[in-house]
């Protein structure tokens, strides 16, 4: 029989390694367009990403709180609820990695908290009504509104950009944005750890917040002060991980992410970075966890489209939307039964 102060070190321990799948499940998000147009190199690429990534613990906790307090009752729930949902969120990624598919880090997340949630108490335990922007009902939304924020913002700066520069030669327009994709990777490699770094720690807040009532170990590891909010160790451990899963790659989605989709160049891959990452940013002061990969797809389906609808390859478009569908329901699935196998073996 565990402790709870072990049980509470491998949550934290399994939470960061979701933080790493999540950063090279994930990578593709920030340095798919950069790559595929040629301005960097893969691992230049990654390099930037994971900076970006780790500074991002410096835009606040508001996605975090409202993971930790906002989306299951964990007054209803115990410790082996957060490990079953960890455990369904991993497995999902690595699968939906191996198999190529950007799905969504964060849909897995909180639909394997919900599974285990549900599979302990009920549907009950879910916070279906809370105070705007908190809780379900905006992320739900957001599973729409956040591809169609992207997609109109590509669509937009890409239409803004062919206005202002339609006297001038495409080779110097070319010249031009090969350096603005520095800046528009770095804004939405910004962006995707302000939003995803914040999911794990926002669970490891939910395990610390329950494990603080049982032990007095786990309350010093907490600061033995709720109120104080989630502990420095926590935000660092948390963004220090996502950085390292992006310096890992996840290649298979870059390919998927870059070329499958619709054929960039420069001035594409900034108007997709740009649109994709200020919705992102917007998303992450509200409080709203949404997927970094919805938006970034939607963003370059918009400046695909700007060209001719033939541009987009609406097939591989079609099929990374039924991937997205299914996340929560099956993330949420395994994690309810590895709820049920970690019970019994309690």
């Amino acid at each position: 029989m565990l402790t709870t102060f072990t049980l509470i070190i491998l949550i934290i321990l399994l939470a960061l390694g979701f933080d790493y799948t999540n950063g090279f499940h994930d990578a593709a998000n920030s340095i798919a367009t950069v790559v595929s147009t040629r301005v960097l190199s893969p691992g230049k690429a990654v390099l930037l990403a994971a900076f970006f990534n780790f500074i991002a613990v410096l835009l606040g906790t508001n996605v975090a709180n409202n993971i930790a307090k906002d989306f299951v009752d964990i007054t209803k729930i115990d410790l082996w609820v957060i490990l079953a949902a960890l455990i369904g969120a991993i497995a999902w990624n690595l699968v939906t990695w191996y198999l190529g598919l950007p799905t969504s880090s964060s849909h897995a997340l909180i639909g394997s908290f919900a599974g285990a949630a549900i599979a302990h108490a009920g549907f009950g335990v879910l916070i279906l009504q809370s105070k705007w922007p908190k809780g379900w009902l905006p992320t739900l939304l957001f599973i729409v509104l956040s591809p169609t924020l992207g997609l109109i913002g590509g669509l937009t700066l890409m239409t803004i950009v062919f206005w202002i520069f339609r006297n001038t030669a495409p080779s110097r327009v070319d010249k031009y944005f090969r350096v603005g994709q520095l800046f528009s990777a770095s804004l939405f490699s910004l962006s995707h750890g302000s939003n995803d770094a914040q999911k794990t720690m926002g669970i490891i807040f939910s395990a610390l917040l329950i494990g603080s009532k049982l032990d007095p170990n786990v309350a010093a590891l907490l600061g033995n002060n709720p109120s104080n909010g989630i502990p420095f160790w926590v935000k660092f451990a948390a963004f220090a991980a996502i950085g390292m899963g992006t310096l890992s790659g996840g290649w298979r989605i870059v390919k998927t992410m870059g070329s499958k989709i619709t054929k960039l160049k420069p001035v594409g891959g900034f108007c997709a970075e740009t649109g994709g990452g200020l919705t992102i940013l917007l998303a992450s002061y509200l409080g709203i966890p949404v997927s970094t990969t919805h938006t970034i797809t939607g963003a370059i389906v918009g400046v695909g489209s700007t060209r001719r609808l033939s541009a987009v390859r609406w097939g591989v478009a079609g099929r990374i939307v039924w991937a997205w569908v299914i996340t929560i329901p099956i993330s949420a699935s395994i994690a309810a039964l590895m709820y049920f196998l970690t019970k019994a073996i309690q």
